[in-house]
């Protein structure tokens, strides 16, 4: 059983295939995109991801465009940012856009895989939670 479903995006190809391999050795499922846009057209095609390590500096749509757009279209998807160009102003910014957290690169892999497993952990209470209320609404309308 995987431990989380992970997107990476970041737009250097070899940072992505090592990351990607030193999750999957840690029972992660990744998947990847290369910019914004690929990143978005994968959520739009898979209910699977849970998590999104997201890279702040990419051409087209950076990190922060995406994260806004993942928060509007996936709310329960948790965003965690990463980034080798950190500013205190873009953390700031991520944070106040609903960011998990944000990691700088080169980032320890136990610290990455603490803040996946905490933001898979909320994911799935947020979904519980969901549930519950769902159940609760439907048990009262047949009451």
């Amino acid at each position: 059983m995987t431990l989380a479903n992970v997107l990476l995006v970041d737009d250097e190809r070899p940072f992505v295939e090592t990351m990607s391999k030193r999750l999957r050795k840690r029972d992660i499922d990744v998947c990847s995109a290369h910019s914004g846009d690929d990143a978005l057209g994968l959520l739009e095609t898979s209910n699977q991801v849970e998590v999104v390590v997201l890279d702040v500096k990419m051409p087209g749509m950076d990190g922060i465009e995406t994260l806004q757009e993942i928060r509007r279209r996936f709310p329960l998807i948790e965003v965690i940012m990463l980034t080798g160009h950190a500013t205190v102003e873009s953390a700031i910014e991520g944070m106040k856009l609903g960011a998990f957290d944000y990691l700088m690169k080169p980032c320890d892999m136990g610290h990455l895989l603490e803040k996946v497993t905490e933001a898979v952990a909320r994911k799935r209470k947020q979904e519980e939670k969901i549930i519950e209320a769902r159940i609760k609404e439907i048990t009262a309308r047949r009451a």
